[in-house]
């Protein structure tokens, strides 16, 4: 796998962090946020440990970053997006497709930060898996808003059940190569939010 451009560690600059993040982020989706250290970011990085240190005091520290950045990145890539379309069901499709959009292009080498580290992290209490389930059930509760606006008639349900599917096309990818997996989950989507389909008002 090919390491990250060596950046600059004589200083704490926003620049170097931004670079840091987007390694880790990287890396736990392939690892998990276990195997995230300091050492093996400043080596990937070209960094010495102690300058790499200056920025994350602990390891989980970084870890806490390294949920904070995913999260950031999967709200420019998925939800700010999808805030062009109408409120309710034009936008909870959009959603839908992004979502699957950014689990299809493989924006990180391990696949999905968050199916990898839910599956890390769910026996393990503490602030990194809090962290985690904080953005898992505020993304699941943004999809269950816009399904309510979309008139269904259980919007928790609805949204449990679109993203399963996705979730589900995402493991079936990584796991048996299934490059119809995708396609599959979009095909659920137009079931899951046609008219009169289970869940939507017809």
């Amino acid at each position: 796998m090919p390491t990250a451009t060596r950046v600059d560690d004589a200083r704490t600059r926003p620049e170097t962090r931004a670079a840091i993040l987007a390694r880790a982020v990287d890396l736990a989706s392939a690892g998990g946020l276990e195997g995230l250290t300091i050492g093996r970011l400043a080596a990937d990085l070209g960094m010495s440990k102690s300058g790499l240190f200056r920025h994350f005091g602990s390891k989980r520290e970084l870890q806490l970053a390294t949920v904070g950045e995913a999260s950031r990145r999967f709200v420019a890539a998925v939800i700010e997006p999808a805030l062009a379309a109408e409120e309710g069901e034009a936008r909870l499709r959009a959603l839908c497709d992004r979502y699957v959009g950014h689990m299809e292009s493989q924006v990180f080498s391990g696949g999905c930060f968050w199916a990898a580290t839910q599956a890390e992290f769910d026996d393990r209490p503490g602030p990194v898996r809090d962290a985690i389930a904080g953005a898992v059930e505020a993304w699941t509760a943004e999809l269950a808003r816009q399904a309510r606006l979309a008139g269904a008639d259980d919007p928790e349900q609805l949204a449990f059940e679109l993203l399963s599917t996705a979730q589900g096309a995402n493991a079936r990818y990584r796991l048996l190569g299934d490059v119809t997996a995708f396609g599959r989950a979009r095909t659920a989507f137009d079931r899951l939010l046609g008219q009169g389909a289970p869940g939507m008002r017809p």
